[in-house]
This record gives C-alpha cells, structure tokens and sequence, in this order.
C-alpha cells in the first residue's frame, strides 16, 4: 500500500517535529560537539534507529512514509520514543494503515477531562446527562441525572453501581438480569482490554466477578459483541416520576478518549400528557418504538 503525497508530507511534518523536541543527551546520547556534521535539532534517524532496535534507515524509510502497512509493534515503539499523545496515536495509524488502532496509546488516556465539560453539562436541561471517564468515575452531570436516584445522591463510579450496587439492581434497574447485565457487561469487558495496564479497571473487573449476584453472568455475557447503544432502551424506575424507559445515546469526546458522554431521555409509562385517563398503560400514538432497538 503506497502512501499519497499528501500523507506522506503529513506523516513526516509529525514524527520531524517530535524528534525535534526531544535532546539525545536526554535519551542517553552524547552532546554534540563543536564542528562540523548534524546541526538540526533532536534526535537523528540513526539514533531513532538504536533506540528502536531496528536496522540501520528502518526509521527514515517509516517517516518517508516508504513501509508498506507497518506493524503494530514497531508503531507503538515509534510512538512511544517520540511521545505522541493519542490524537497523533491514531494519525500514526489512520495514515500508514488505513485503520484506526486497537487501542490506546497512553493508559491515562480518558482519565483527565477538561473542566470546561462541567460546565457544559451541568449547564444542560430536559434530558439525563452525565460525563464519565475512562474508568467510568462521573466527572460531571446534571440535575436531572442526579434527580433519578434514590436520595438524589449520583453514584461515583457509574460502572460499579450499574452492575454491584443491590438498590440499581432490585429497585431502579427494571429486569437487571436480562436486560441491563447484558446490555452493560460488554461494555466493561471492552474497556478492560483495551486498558490491560489500568489499576482501577482491573479491580473493578475483579469485583464484579466476586460478586455472587454478577459474577456468573459476566462471565457468561461480557465476550459479547457490543450491544447496539444509540437509541437503545431500557426499564426503569425513576426516583421521582416512577416507571419508565430510559432512550439513550453515547458520544466520546475527542480530547479525551475513552471517556463518555452519555445522554438519556426519560419516558413514563402510562398515556402521553393530554390524553385521556381511561387509556390504557403504554407509548403514546406518537412515540414509535420501532425507531430504537433493544440492544440485547
């Protein structure tokens, strides 16, 4: 697969300008001396070379963009040495394989959010909203989201109370075994793998298979495919309006990936407002169901 010459100036114009930043003494290079030779800045393609563990121009032939479909190991090597962050990560792959990668860079990927999405979804109304990270703490969310617990009191670890806490299971979570473990339990057998070096991911993976309640079926249900989310619908019982559906739509924000940004409409059992009481219990003729898909 031949690059154009578009991605290849792209490609170079990147990895140059990381090499650049970076001191050979830093990397455990001699400085250069006084006279004549290399005169630009950062590490050569030679030392990119030793530091790899490649063949002498295995470096030079990858940043001119003259390896055809690299592999993944020596792209991590790269983007390791050169300390790409994980929106470079993904050009990195996106331009010499076509693909984007398997996974993140950086295991802190998704951990740190910027402030300003606080405001942003506490300043949102007339839906459920919350942002979680990678790890799925809650970083930030609404009213109305804090509005659906009992005691108005948001969980910390949206992940662990979904699939561990007793009351979500029992209480808030309509048919939690059928329908929410494994619309859920995917989700975090995904983000487990994809962070194999992540503390707070593994320990919270090992709860729930100690959990005598969650446990058989995480092990049953988490291999599967991802469930379809957008759209999806599940039971509930709201907090302060009672039963119901929650329609939901998942987004990530692209400074920070793997966190979450979820977004949930609720709606009531029972006749639509304004229409009359002796009707029975169900959607209202203008809410057409077949619009979402179970995701399970």
């Amino acid at each position: 697969m031949r690059l154009s010459a578009d991605d290849r100036r792209s490609l170079k114009r990147v990895l140059q300008r990381r090499r650049a930043a970076i001191s050979p003494v830093s990397r455990g290079f001699p400085p250069r001396l006084p006279g004549p030779g290399r005169r630009a800045e950062g590490l050569s393609q030679e030392q990119m070379d030793e530091l790899l563990a490649r063949a002498r121009g295995t470096y030079n032939r990858l940043e001119n963009g003259r390896i055809a479909h690299p592999g993944a190991d020596l792209l991590t090597a790269v983007a390791q040495e050169l300390g790409l962050d994980e929106h470079e990560w993904a050009f990195l792959w996106r331009v010499t394989r076509k693909e984007n990668p398997p996974g993140a860079l950086h295991g802190s990927a998704g951990t740190d959010v910027a402030g300003v999405w606080r405001r942003i979804v506490e300043g949102i109304t007339g839906t459920l909203v919350y942002l979680s990270d990678v790890e799925y703490g809650i970083v930030a969310h609404n009213e109305e989201f804090r509005a659906f617990f009992p005691r108005r009191q948001a969980p910390a670890n949206v992940m662990r109370w979904l699939l561990l806490d007793p009351e979500a299971r029992t209480e808030v979570l309509v048919d939690w075994a059928d329908r929410w473990a494994p619309a859920i339990m995917p989700h975090l057998r995904q983000t487990v793998e994809s962070r194999p070096r992540n503390a707070a991911l593994a320990r919270l993976e090992r709860d729930v298979l100690a959990d005598p309640v969650a446990g058989p079926l995480y092990r049953d249900l988490a291999a599967a495919p991802l469930p379809y989310e957008d759209g999806a619908e599940l039971p509930v019982h709201h907090a302060v309006h009672g039963p119901g559906r929650l329609t939901t739509c998942l987004a990530e924000p692209i400074v920070a990936p793997g966190a979450r940004l979820n977004l949930s409409i609720y709606l009531p059992d029972g006749p639509a407002p304004g229409l009359p009481s002796d009707l029975p219990p169900g959607p209202s003729p203008d809410f057409a169901p077949d619009r979402f898909r179970d995701p399970v």
